[in-house]
């Protein structure tokens, strides 16, 4: 039977009864009766609808028992599927959407223009004015210049270059001097001391500094010098004799001064020929006294060394007067050890060809 003031009775099934307290709950003594409850409240949906406040409220009053209370969320569940009521989320039960609120359509509100808007300007544009131009001018064409060409023009060619020997080495030197390039006597060996008085001339002259004397090279030096005369050309040494030792005045005799750093050929107290030479290192020096020369070797090879020595004539043990290939290209930027260098190759072979074993030899300061 259904109490239409405050819903479903408390009774139970078969056996049970149910006394209603005054807190409005139903106590239930022991008795199983989901079932025949469940039976008996869906019978009438309907009925049930009438008053949905007060049949879903608080289902958990109604039932003590945990069967009971299955009913009653069963019943919940099909009350509101009846009414469309939003249900709360149940302890243990998945969480459902709110379902969508039919809108109303709206009426067609009457027709209002819309204020125009950058946006919503109209696509056809008004006409342009005569005196407005809608093309921007064309930029005048900028003028281009032109790519330089690569120079097809081959490099001078190189007349002298370090390690020439010749005649116009000679008058390249003789001439370099006249104007302060060149501080010696000329040789006729392009070595480092004259690559460096030809970089000196380029660099003064703005030419390409090379160190080798080219065609523009040679040029510019034949036009701001002299032809060089004989004695500028072969002069006796590059450094002026140092006056002969005592010792030097009788017989042949090979008289060299380490002040003046000349060798000069003498019989008989007068001067043959003269030369530039070069001497020993400290470590290594030329030994100084009066000897004679003991043995002559024109093609000889240094065995403790093994370098060339040309046209050697030795004078004390290992020590000898010779050709230098060094002693040509450097100057005096080197040492021997402990022999007498010469550097012109030609004067060197001719006092070979005249000096005799046994002729005397003074090395002094």
């Amino acid at each position: 039977m259904v109490d239409t003031d405050s819903g479903w009775d408390g009774r139970g099934g078969r056996g049970s009864r149910g006394t209603r307290d005054t807190g409005g709950t139903w106590g239930v003594r022991g008795a199983r009766a989901p079932d025949a409850l469940s039976d008996r409240r869906v019978a009438a949906p309907d009925r049930g609808v009438a008053a949905p406040d007060n049949r879903v409220a608080a289902p958990d009053r109604r039932f003590a028992l945990p069967g009971r209370r299955v009913a009653a969320v069963s019943l919940v569940a099909l009350a509101a599927l009846a009414t469309g009521c939003e249900p709360g989320t149940a302890t243990g039960a998945p969480e459902a959407s709110p379902p969508v609120r039919p809108t109303q359509a709206a009426a067609p509100s009457p027709t209002r223009t819309a204020p125009v808007t950058e946006d919503a300007k109209p696509r056809t544009a008004p006409p342009p004015s005569p005196s407005a131009s809608t093309t921007p001018p064309a930029p005048a064409p900028a003028t281009a210049r032109p790519a330089p060409e690569p120079s097809t023009a081959p490099p001078p060619r190189v007349l002298m270059r370090t390690g020439s020997e010749s005649d116009r080495v000679r008058e390249l030197q003789a001439r370099l001097r006249q104007i302060g390039h060149f501080g010696r006597n000329p040789t006729g060996y392009y070595g480092s001391v004259t690559a460096d008085a030809v970089r000196s001339f380029q660099a003064k002259r703005s030419l390409p500094v090379t160190g080798s004397t080219d065609e523009v090279t040679w040029q510019r030096l034949l036009a701001m010098t002299r032809v060089p005369k004989a004695a500028e050309l072969r002069p006796p040494t590059e450094r002026p004799l140092a006056a002969p030792d005592e010792r030097c005045l009788k017989g042949r005799v090979l008289c060299i001064s380490k002040n003046s750093r000349t060798l000069a050929w003498m019989i008989d107290g007068k001067v043959v020929s003269a030369m530039d030479v070069r001497f020993g290192s400290e470590y290594t020096p030329t030994r100084e006294g009066v000897f004679e020369v003991f043995w002559k070797s024109r093609d000889h090879v240094s065995t403790l060394y093994d370098t060339p020595m040309p046209y050697a004539l030795f004078f004390s043990g290992g020590q000898a007067v010779h050709y230098s290939a060094d002693f040509a290209a450097n100057g005096y930027g080197g040492a021997s050890h402990g022999c007498v260098n010469v550097r012109d190759k030609k004067k060197v072979a001719a006092l070979f060809d005249q000096v005799r074993t046994g002729d005397k030899v003074v090395v002094y300061w």
